[in-house]
């Protein structure tokens, strides 16, 4: 059964996953990114990381910004559900630092992504990003 969601709860949502975004992607604002959240928690599947707590976190966000430091998110749709906020979007950088195991190649990558924002409430406990490792891989040549 669907449930509706509350336009005051929506709008809360809503607010709270764009000045994430702002923080990550535009700003490069990690305490920012970080205070977005009731619980720092991501889950990136396609390469097996989870981080859990604001330490973690910060690590994982530092170690993206590290390698791309002109990191971009361009956002394509936006859809909500019972208990998340899911952002299809783009996103990409120039790799100036090694990641995920790659010493840095100066190329460019870009990917289609879905990030889920998980909610309890209007709390952000988690982002999943969802996006084809193997697709970044060809772009970096790794």
């Amino acid at each position: 059964m669907t449930t509706v969601i509350d336009t005051t709860l929506k709008a809360r949502r809503d607010a709270i996953v764009d000045a994430h975004i702002q923080a990550e992607a535009t700003n490069h604002d990690i305490a920012a990114a970080l205070a977005t959240f009731h619980h720092p928690r991501y889950e990136v599947p396609a390469m097996g990381a989870i981080a859990d707590g604001p330490d973690a976190v910060n690590g994982l966000l530092g170690a993206l910004l590290g390698a791309f430091p002109d990191f971009w998110l361009e956002r394509i749709a936006t859809h909500h559900a019972d208990n998340a906020v899911i952002v299809e979007c783009k996103f990409g950088g120039t790799h100036r630092g090694p990641w995920a195991g790659i010493t840095a190649t100066g190329k460019p990558m870009s990917v289609q992504a879905a990030c889920v924002f998980c909610f309890d409430g209007d709390n952000l406990m988690c982002e999943k990003v969802y996006f084809d490792h193997a697709t970044v891989l060809n772009q970096l040549n790794a």
